[in-house]
C-alpha cells in the first residue's frame, strides 16, 4: 500500500499566493470556474468581422498576419456556438466602385487604397470559415456594421441581446462595430483570442478601450453556452 509523505498531501492541496501565505488549491479551480461567461444560446450572436480574402489571405491587399493567424480559433469558437444554437453572423466590408467619388471627408481608398470591391475575391470571406446557410451576413460599407445596415433590426427580431464579437481589425472595424452595439444597447463582449490586429499594440489598445467604455474582454476559453 502507497503511504503519502507527511506534508506530501498538504504540499499538493495548498498553493502559494506570496509572502509566505498559501491557500487551498481548489479555490483556484473555484475561481476559474466562476470567472466562465455562460451565455444563453437563444439570446446570442457570434459576430465574425470581416475575416475576408482582402485582409486575412497573404495576397489580400490588405493583408496582416495577425488576421490570417485568428482564423483557425474563430473557427473553433463557431463551432461550438453553433453546436450550443446560437446565430452566426458574418460582417462583410464591401465597397462599390464609385463609393467615395463625391465624398466630402470620409474616403476609405484614399486612407487604405482599394479594397474589397464590391464582387472582387477579396470581398469573400476566407475558406476556411464557410458561411453555411443558417447564418446571417451583414454587407457593410463603413466601418460600422450598424451604419446603414438592416442588423439592428435583424438582432431585434430575434430577440439576440448579447454580442461575442471576433474578427479583424481590432482597433477598427471590431471596434467600431462593437462600440456602436454597445450604444444600442446590446451587450458587447470582444474574444482577445479572435481578434486579429496589424500590430499588437493595436489589439491592446482596442481591448483596453472597449472594457472601460462599453464592453466586456474575455479569451475562448472563458467563454460556455447554457444547456
Amino acid at each position: 500500500m502507497y503511504v503519502e509523505p507527511d506534508g506530501a498531501k498538504t504540499a499538493a492541496t495548498q498553493r502559494p499566493i506570496g509572502d509566505g501565505v498559501s491557500v487551498p488549491a481548489n479555490v483556484f479551480t473555484v475561481v476559474a470556474i466562476l470567472s466562465r461567461m455562460k451565455l444563453d444560446p437563444e439570446h446570442t450572436a457570434i459576430v465574425v468581422v470581416d475575416m475576408q480574402n482582402g485582409f486575412c489571405h497573404p495576397d489580400g491587399s490588405l493583408y496582416a498576419p495577425g488576421s490570417e493567424d485568428v482564423i483557425e480559433p474563430i473557427g473553433e469558437l463557431i463551432a461550438d456556438a453553433r453546436e450550443a444554437g446560437c446565430r452566426v453572423v458574418y460582417t462583410r466590408d464591401v465597397h462599390p466602385p464609385g463609393q467615395f467619388e463625391d465624398a466630402y471627408y470620409y474616403d476609405e481608398f484614399d486612407q487604405w487604397g482599394e479594397h474589397v470591391v464590391e464582387g472582387s475575391w477579396e470581398a469573400e470571406v476566407v475558406e476556411e470559415l464557410p458561411v453555411e446557410t443558417a447564418d446571417h451576413v451583414v454587407e457593410k460599407h463603413t466601418y460600422d456594421a450598424f451604419q446603414r445596415t438592416e442588423f439592428e433590426g435583424w438582432l431585434n427580431a430575434r430577440g439576440i441581446r448579447d454580442l461575442v464579437f471576433v474578427g479583424t481589425l481590432a482597433n477598427v472595424c471590431v471596434l467600431h462595430s462593437a462600440g456602436s452595439a454597445g450604444l444600442r444597447d446590446f451587450r458587447p463582449i470582444l474574444v482577445e483570442d479572435c481578434i486579429g490586429a496589424i500590430e499588437d499594440d493595436h489589439r491592446e489598445y482596442a481591448l483596453d478601450h472597449a472594457e472601460f467604455l462599453f464592453g466586456e474582454v474575455v479569451d475562448r476559453g472563458e467563454l460556455t453556452f447554457a444547456d
